[in-house]
């Protein structure tokens, strides 16, 4: 395998910007242009650190497996001076930029179960309104 190309922070600082966009993290060099319109927490996020050293801010979201092992997709170098750990390739990865237009989601299926729920939790409300206001009436003296 080549050895990565090796960047000095001034010269990260000079991709900064929506059209060309690098960051570093954990002392690996990023070009996340193609990925600002597709981050979940907006392009503005990443912006914000753009040309900047972003790993505390990284760190600091939580970022998921998945997340964590897409940093190499972007990857473009390494910084000057920075140790670079190897990442764990062995857990199960999702192809973020295949699945960019899918959503995952819960799925509530139309069974007999759920239709008897949601009818007691609207009926019997109602029921026991009912009969609140028709004891009231029948309770309540006659002027």
């Amino acid at each position: 395998m080549a050895e990565p190309r090796v960047f000095t922070l001034s010269q990260v600082a000079q991709h900064r910007s929506n059209k060309d966009c690098w960051v570093v993290i954990n002392g690996r060099v990023l070009d996340v242009t193609k990925f600002l319109e597709e981050h979940p927490g907006g392009e503005e996020v990443i912006l914000e650190v753009a040309g900047k050293e972003a790993t505390k801010q990284f760190d600091a979201i939580g970022h998921s497996k998945a997340a964590q092992n897409m940093v190499l997709k972007y990857q473009v170098g390494v910084l000057e001076g920075a140790k670079v750990e190897e990442v764990d390739m062995n857990d199960d990865v999702v192809d973020m930029e295949s699945n960019s237009k899918e959503m995952s989601a819960f799925v509530i299926k139309d069974g007999a179960n759920y239709k008897s729920t949601s009818f007691y939790e609207f009926f019997v409300p109602l029921l026991v309104a009912a009969l609140y206001f028709g004891y009231r009436c029948l309770t309540v003296p006659q002027y």
